[in-house]
């Protein structure tokens, strides 16, 4: 009798997103809400189930959590791609490992949201209304100003959509971008120092890799001018959240838009809790019903094809 584990839904939402119930009979599934990292406790709490199901880096799978679950036969993953899942180790131990795709429109549009909710004070002004207050802080049109992007691929290529909508000028730098691709996109291709010096709003569009960890460093910031505001929802590690966090502190950047921390989820005493020119969300840009559908769809599909022996969306060692 199959054993399905699914992990970390943290608000219940993994049963009602798909249809389970399409699974042969002999199927079991059991949910946990918790975060469980620490690999002993991890390997207890899985050492009977045949299939994990799990969100995306939200748990870490090295390779002595593979070795120690000799019942694991089948790991499937949110997204095509999974920094926290040693996929070579998995498939060392007979472990099939299988992706699904996602909405190609939920972190664009949270990016999107944040850049907005800094431009317009909406956090603020919330509050201010809550303790019966009116008008405090004026807020900043997006029409002129310069968005700067910082990768333009699929989700800051949509960005940039949303920037012209706006009437934004738009820049763009990576380590590959080409000029085709900003061309394509309508956008001024500039170094990585123009890039940090004019942007008004920068915001983060880049995976994390060995290039792109602590791409954004003291001395990138450190070229921003004092009115702009940094955006990330790609990854925390992205940027030195040290210098990050003394820049916010010192009022050196007006502000940030953040949706991802090195430590996930953001520990409660973290200082970034306490500032009051940072706007922050829990890792929520993927975080939506449409993306919640396609992510625990394609987890049935999945199982349901190794099931019959033709596993599909298979992920292995790049």
């Amino acid at each position: 009798m199959p054993n399905i584990a699914i992990l970390d839904d943290y608000t219940n939402a993994a049963l009602s997103s798909a249809d389970w119930g399409v699974l042969p009979d002999n199927y079991t599934v059991t949910v946990f809400n918790d975060n469980l990292v620490d690999p002993n406790a991890l390997v207890e709490r899985l050492l009977n189930f045949n299939i994990v199901c799990a969100m995306r880096e939200r748990t870490p799978f090295r390779a002595e959590v593979f070795d120690a679950l000799p019942n694991l036969k089948l790991f499937v993953t949110t997204g095509m791609r999974n920094a926290a899942v040693d996929i070579a180790a998995a498939n060392k131990n007979g472990i099939t490992v299988c992706g699904t795709s996602g909405s190609g429109m939920s972190t664009p549009e949270h990016s999107w949201a944040l850049l907005q909710a800094c431009a317009r004070n909406i956090v603020h002004d919330t509050t201010m209304m809550r303790e019966g207050r009116w008008q405090t802080k004026l807020g900043i049109e997006l029409y002129g100003k310069t968005l700067g992007l910082l990768g333009l691929g699929k989700i800051g290529g949509r960005v940039a959509e949303y920037g012209n909508a706006f009437g934004m000028d738009i820049i763009a730098w990576s380590q590959n971008l080409s000029q085709d691709r900003c061309d394509e996109c309508g956008v001024q291709l500039v170094s990585k120092q123009e890039l940090f010096t004019k942007s008004d709003f920068l915001s983060i569009h880049l995976v994390l890799s060995n290039r792109t960890r602590q791409l954004v460093g003291p001395d990138e910031m450190a070229l921003m001018k004092s009115e702009a505001f940094l955006i990330n929802t790609s990854r925390g590690p992205i940027v030195d959240e040290g210098a990050l966090l003394e820049k916010l502190k010192e009022k050196r950047i007006k502000g940030a838009g953040i949706d991802v921390f090195g430590m996930e989820p953001l520990p409660v005493e973290s200082e970034f809790r306490k500032l009051d020119n940072v706007i922050l969300t829990p890792h929520t840009g993927y975080f939506t019903e449409k993306s919640y559908q396609i992510f625990h769809d394609q987890m049935v599909e999945n199982i349901l094809a190794w099931h019959n022996g033709e596993p599909i969306r298979q992920l292995t060692e790049l």
